[in-house]
Parts: structure tokens; C-alpha cells; sequence
């Protein structure tokens, strides 16, 4: 006579994974969802803030307003400039030729004492500076400007 095979003795699924990786994790409480909710709230709040005030704070820019050749060895450069009055500027204006190579450059002192009886209290400055070129030039521009003592 054959004998019935017996099946061998079965555990559990769920006790024999627990016993593998341990127990199931218990989900976050209501005030512990509501802490990380509050905490990340005030980090976005916080960085939007940053973002909006850390580029209009000490910002200085410039305006190309014309250009003129005077001859083959001088331009002369129109531009205006905002910043905070009292903030010392320097900027760096360029002069290129037809085939927009640079054939002069100077960096000038945009000086503090502007007139603060503008309509923007100073902030504005105009300026026009001769650069001497090494060949006749068709542009003139301000390449950049900066605060020298940040």
C-alpha cells in the first residue's frame, strides 16, 4: 500500500516576515503630520523671502543710452546707472569694432556725491566716458558694474 504523503506544517506568512524584517512601522501621529507640515511651511516662507529681497538689496544696474565716434582713436560712451545713493560703482565699458571685436576698454568710478535732488533721491546717475580705441568703432557699451568694497 502507498502511504498519503503529509503536508508539511505551514507558518503563518505574516509571522515569518515579521520574524524576517520586524514589525510593521506605525504611521505618523496627527501632531507629528502637523509639526512637519508647520516646519516645511515656514522653510518655503522663509526662502521666498530671501529670494524676493536678496536682489533688489545693494543692487546695481546699468542703462546704455548712446554711443558716438569721435574718430579712429576715441568714442565716447553714454550711459546711466542705479544704485543706492552713497554706494561707490565702478563699471566696465567696452567700444567694438564692425566685426564686434573689442578695441577699447576702461573702467570707470561712478562718483558717490550724485545730485540727491533727482526725482529717484540720487539713485540715477548719468555718465559719459571718452575710451580710446585702437581702430574705428561702431558700438560702445557697458559690459558690467560693481560695488568695489563688497
Amino acid at each position: 500500500m502507498t502511504s498519503q504523503e503529509q503536508p508539511a506544517p505551514t507558518v503563518p506568512a505574516d509571522s515569518s516576515l515579521s520574524n524576517r524584517y520586524g514589525t510593521a512601522k506605525q504611521p505618523l501621529s496627527r501632531r507629528k503630520k502637523l509639526a512637519a507640515a508647520g516646519l516645511a511651511l515656514a522653510v518655503g516662507v522663509g526662502f521666498l523671502a530671501w529670494v524676493s529681497t536678496s536682489n533688489s538689496i545693494g543692487s546695481i544696474s546699468s542703462k546704455d543710452i548712446g554711443y558716438s565716434t569721435t574718430d579712429a582713436t576715441s568714442a565716447d560712451v553714454d550711459f546711466e546707472v542705479v544704485r543706492d545713493p552713497g554706494t561707490p560703482v565702478k563699471c566696465a565699458v567696452k567700444v567694438l569694432d564692425s566685426k564686434y571685436a573689442v578695441v577699447g576698454w576702461k573702467v570707470v568710478d561712478i562718483p558717490l556725491g550724485a545730485a540727491t535732488d533727482t526725482a529717484d533721491g540720487g539713485r540715477t546717475v548719468t555718465q559719459r566716458v571718452t575710451v580710446r580705441t585702437e581702430s574705428l568703432s561702431v558700438s560702445g557699451v557697458v559690459d558690467s558694474c560693481w560695488n568695489p568694497e563688497a
